[in-house]
């Protein structure tokens, strides 16, 4: 029996011929035009926002970020901290505390007579690293209990002074 050659694939072959056409076909999904900008109307005066309106934008497909403050960027003594005292900082509970306060905004209030004696005091061993905690705990982590934590927002100082009368 002569053999009869079809001008057109069948079968298998011919369905993977298809397949590959209308892969190379369709090409890629993705639009390479931008999407429109949308000019914002300036407005003379500010309107009124609603209640329970938390402002956010966009970002990425799926992220939606609020437009607010942290409550660490509000409180400065919320942040987070988590410090490891270098072995080259002099070893008291002074300059512990300024360098724990190095890149907070705050600094540390000049040594009065009482607050001298404190700032001397040999910083403990258990007091090499603190962290993560906030600022404000680890301010009265150095200090001890003894010590009350004072807090300068205009001038963005810390002070602390003496709770208790010291034992003779």
């Amino acid at each position: 029996m002569p053999s009869i050659r079809r001008p057109y694939p069948t079968g298998h072959a011919a369905l993977a011929a298809g397949l590959i056409a209308a892969a190379l076909t369709a090409g890629c999904a993705t639009s390479s035009v931008a999407p429109p900008v949308i000019e914002p109307k300036p407005e003379t005066q500010a309107r009124p926002v609603p209640d329970g309106w938390i402002p956010i934008v966009r970002y990425g497909r799926y992220t939606l970020v609020e437009l607010v403050p942290e409550a660490a960027q509000q409180d400065l003594l919320l942040q987070v901290i988590d410090v490891s005292m270098p072995a080259t900082l002099p070893a008291t509970v002074g300059e512990a505390l300024r360098y724990v306060l190095l890149r907070s905004g705050y600094t540390l209030c000049e040594a009065g007579s009482d607050a001298a004696v404190f700032h001397d005091l040999p910083l403990p061993a258990a007091h090499l690293r603190l962290g993560p905690l906030f600022l404000r705990d680890a301010l009265l982590t150095l200090a001890g209990p003894a010590w009350e934590l004072h807090v300068d927002d205009v001038g963005r100082r810390v002070c602390f002074t003496q709770e208790q009368e010291p034992l003779p």
